[in-house]
């Protein structure tokens, strides 16, 4: 399995060398068909360019600046070296785990991206992994760190899944908007018990085990044969609307 990441997972006096891959494929947030728009007329790529309004005319990249709008108009200027300075910060290329918490209190809505946390290829190096992973499984627990990668720092939980371990990145706690308008709003809601019972007949009705093959895209599936047909040169013939 390629690695996109490499280093070590550490806590206390334990340190194992481990790798990132990356669990799901790049196309997994987006269809995987993308587009480029053309001049109708000849078909030829647009390219886009940068204008400045005000001067009337195309910028090249050394007039370009990075700048923060603090209010309306005003802006912060902010040079790459001053980024640069605050990225380089750490370069240990270690997870830093600082706790362990019950891994079924973390919510899904906290997870951002899921890495494969993938084991040294020496059984020396596997052993510890493996031992982590039987303690955090039988434990119920997961481990919440950070770590830097291309200067930025990341916020993470690893836990078992299977054989192996997986990290997923963290969102902070500023970037998640608060559900108390709905926690109240419900609060103040009541249902009947017969109405209750109804629901959860519906609910009984269509429960069955979870399949992940059944995790298919049917927009994705069309798409890719609408532009197959086009390649091919078929007329494509548009389905008649199916009635309400």
């Amino acid at each position: 399995m390629r690695t996109t990441w490499n280093g070590s997972l550490s806590f206390g006096l334990v340190s194992i060398p481990v790798g990132l891959a990356p669990a799901t494929k790049p196309a997994a947030r987006q269809s995987d068909v993308s587009f480029r728009l053309l001049h109708r007329e000849c078909l030829t790529p647009i390219k886009q360019k940068r204008w400045c309004p005000k001067h009337d005319r195309e910028v090249g990249p050394d007039e370009l600046v990075r700048g923060w709008e603090a209010s309306k108009g005003q802006f912060v200027i902010v040079e790459d070296e001053e980024l640069e300075a605050l990225e380089r910060h750490d370069d240990s290329r270690s997870i830093e785990i600082s706790r362990f918490v019950p891994v079924d209190e973390v919510d899904p809505i906290w997870l951002d991206r899921t890495y494969f946390l993938v084991p040294g290829q020496a059984a020396a190096q596997r052993r510890p992994y493996k031992l982590l992973l039987e303690a955090m499984r039988s434990s119920g627990t997961g481990a919440v760190g950070r770590f830097v990668r291309s200067g930025r720092e990341s916020l993470c939980l690893v836990r078992a899944r299977g054989e192996g371990l997986v990290l997923e990145t963290l969102y902070l706690a500023e970037d998640v908007y608060s559900q108390a308008e709905i926690d109240e709003a419900m609060e103040a809601t009541d249902v009947k018990e017969a109405e209750l019972g109804l629901a959860q007949q519906l609910v009984d009705g269509l429960t069955r085990p979870f399949d992940p093959d059944e995790l298919a895209s049917d927009y994705r599936r069309d798409l890719r044969a609408l532009l197959e047909a086009k390649f091919r040169g078929e007329e494509i013939v548009q389905p008649e609307p199916e009635p309400a």
